[in-house]
């Protein structure tokens, strides 16, 4: 069997029916051809027959892209898949996805009908699909807890009647892994045209098995897995295409192959992020915060030693520059050591394991122990002559209806020089005329606020990361004013420079 699989990614679909992550149609645009980048095979657009807006947004999505299949959803209804089919006019390769519930609550419950006529009513939705479009996929709603002989009989009849691809969802995420492999491996050897078609894997997360079950699914013959970026979905969600992707990556034994570019992954999970105002929990798997961050002084050391001591996915294939050493109270003398000498500072013998002492002092009294405290331990301030950098005066002019200006003074060893520029707010204004003052090319990686005090007079940590020539570094300040704090920690981190 082709080892090939296909991933049919179902963000826009059913990724965006999660409450409060609806996208407008640029928006909606902006992620597919993010999705064209990271390399995925089928772009489910839409569900054109819903919504204005979703019709819309399939039309646009099949003008923008041009490499995926762009799908639209129906139900087994001619309105819906006529809908659909004009929607998708423009599509360079465009498929219906039609289908209906197979298992004994919808077809009781939902549907009102009996096995016999959802046969029929399935096999007429797939014929009808097919006058508009060669490329048909079929969906068992509810193939999870759908009688498998019962299923067989369903999707010989929809083969026959011209689908190419077989949806067999899990979409109440009931199955266990080894129960939905197997009943895809009954289908692959009980329906006798099953070779005519791929079939599909859609599992819900809602026991948290919807990656083990999607594998489960590829192991026993599914070609074509639907997931979505982060996992988002109805309820607990759908399957992580980050997950099942690295899963296959990651285990070469399996030997199954996709035309995604893991290195786009992180990118493609920030972006739908944003737009979809969905934060990613810090422990997700491959994309969360902390997947390849250590603070165990245990793991710190072996991964220190060697990356593979504790990491199965090199950070870099997921588009992740390098793994942190993040600093707590847990943290050992090697991963200190390893710390400060990226801040220059050098100790071996009694000398670490006086700061070290220091250190655990200080970690036991807050969550996590920053450069700037390690800077604190190790002498104060690096004697660089860039260091002499120094926020001589900041003024800002900002509101509703004035563009954001700010004038900024900055001292380089006691020569001071001023620049004004104006921006998008504030911050960037202030920023921009830095970045004329210093005539470097620094391109900002991350900016954090954070509250150190309570009350309306808070006082405010600010972390910047900037990248200049391939390298990074670390800027902090606080301040009550958030501007000033931001400029300082700006600052901070080009002086860093060498």
């Amino acid at each position: 069997m082709d080892n090939r699989v296909y991933i049919f990614d179902t963000t826009l679909r059913d990724g965006e029916q999660v409450p409060g992550c609806q996208l407008n149609t640029i928006e909606k645009i902006e992620v597919a051809r993010q999705l064209e980048k990271l390399g995925v095979d089928v772009i489910e657009a839409g569900f054109p027959i819903s919504s204005p807006g979703d019709f819309n947004s399939v039309v646009e999505i099949s003008k923008a892209v041009t490499n995926p299949t762009i799908c639209a959803l129906t139900r087994a209804v001619k309105k819906d898949i006529e809908v659909a089919a004009d929607a998708l006019k423009y599509a360079k390769r465009g498929r219906i996805h039609t289908g209906i519930g197979t298992s004994p609550y919808h077809i009781k419950y939902k549907l009102n009908s009996n096995e016999d006529e959802i046969v029929e009513r399935a096999v007429e939705a797939v014929k009808y699909a097919r006058r508009f479009v060669e490329d048909v996929e079929f969906y068992a709603e509810d193939a999870g807890r759908s009688d498998n002989a019962y299923l067989a009989r369903v999707i010989e009849a929809v083969i026959a009647a011209g689908a190419s691809v077989i949806n067999i969802p899990d979409t109440t995420g009931y199955c266990l892994p080894q129960e939905y492999g197997e009943k895809i491996a009954y289908l692959m050897n009980h329906v006798p045209n099953v070779d005519k078609a791929i079939l599909s894997t859609h599992c819900h997360n809602d026991l948290g098995m919807a990656t083990a079950n999607t594998l489960a699914g590829v192991v026993n013959g599914a070609r074509q897995v639907e997931v979505t970026i982060n996992g988002l979905g109805e309820r607990a969600g759908n399957t992580s295409l980050e997950e099942v992707v690295m899963a296959m990556k990651a285990h070469h034994n399996l030997d199954f192959k996709t035309e995604i570019d893991t290195r786009q992954i992180m990118k493609s999970s920030k972006l739908v992020s944003t737009l979809m105002r969905m934060p990613v929990q810090a422990n997700k798997a491959i994309v969360g915060r902390n997947a390849f961050a250590h603070s165990s002084g245990i793991h710190q050391d072996g991964v220190l030693k060697n990356r593979e001591n504790y990491e199965i996915i090199d950070p870099a294939d997921v588009g992740v520059k390098e793994s942190s050493i993040v600093l707590t109270a847990r943290s050992g003398r090697a991963a200190l050591k390893h710390r400060l000498h990226v801040l220059g500072y050098d100790f071996v013998g009694d000398e670490l394991d006086d700061i070290y002492q220091q250190f655990l002092d200080l970690a036991d009294q807050k969550k996590d122990v920053a450069d700037e405290d390690l800077e604190a331990l190790a002498g104060s301030e690096k004697e660089k002559q860039d260091r002499s950098i120094r926020l001589e005066s900041l003024q800002v002019i900002a509101g509703s209806s004035t563009i954001p200006t700010a004038t900024v003074a900055v001292s380089f060893s006691g020569d001071v020089f001023t620049e004004t520029a104006s921006g998008n707010g504030p911050i960037d204004a202030a920023f921009t005329a830095v970045k004329a003052l210093v005539k470097r090319k620094v391109h900002l990686e991350e900016f954090l606020i954070q509250a150190i005090t309570r009350g309306s007079n808070d006082l405010g940590k600010v972390h910047v990361t900037v990248e200049h020539k391939g390298h990074t570094y670390y800027g902090f300040s606080a301040n009550v004013d958030i501007i000033t704090a931001s400029v300082e920690a700006f600052l901070d981190a080009i002086s860093k420079i060498g």
